[in-house]
């Protein structure tokens, strides 16, 4: 039988991710097996650096969270886990599918995005989603195209007054 300490401990470790559930827009199931110390520690750092966070907790522990929360991942959770939990929705998923590319040992399983699941091909959808900044420079060269047009017509306009034309 379980001792009182490990008991609590336990408890508080189901805490910890359903506060983590609760404060993340993203969620991401990933096999890391194979990968070596250096090369989660790297992702592992890349994540931070954009506001996200790598846990590994015991598939039992994670499972029972989820379960508290109404997250159904169940089926993806065999074998070594590693859980990214972060309140941006695309960086993450951006992040960890390029490492992927590069890290065979890498393996994205499924993920639980804004408050609903993910399969893979979702999350590569995800993945192929330019930059919040990619997007705002797309929206602002589009303006300029309409300002630029207007400022041709508006000039040829003047152009063909001061020529003494539309009188």
């Amino acid at each position: 039988m379980a001792s009182e300490r490990n008991l609590k401990l336990k408890k508080d470790l189901v805490d910890e991710i359903n506060a983590k559930i609760d404060n993340s827009k993203t969620i991401l199931l990933v096999d890391y097996q194979g990968m070596s110390v250096d090369e989660l520690s790297s992702l592992r750092q890349s994540l931070k650096d954009s506001g996200s966070d790598l846990k590994v907790y015991k598939n039992t522990l994670a499972s029972r969270a989820f379960e508290e929360k109404g997250i159904k991942l169940d089926d993806y959770m065999t074998g070594p886990n590693a859980f990214i939990f972060s309140s941006d929705i695309i960086e993450p998923i951006k992040l960890v599918s390029k490492v992927a590319k590069d890290n065979e040992n890498l393996t994205i399983k499924a993920g639980y995005i804004d408050g609903a699941f993910a399969d893979l091909n979702t999350i590569k959808e995800y993945s192929n989603i330019p930059s919040y900044e990619g997007l705002l420079t797309m929206f602002a060269g589009g303006l300029i195209e309409h300002v630029k047009n207007l400022s041709i017509a508006l000039n040829l306009y003047a152009e063909n007054l001061e020529k003494g034309g539309d009188k």
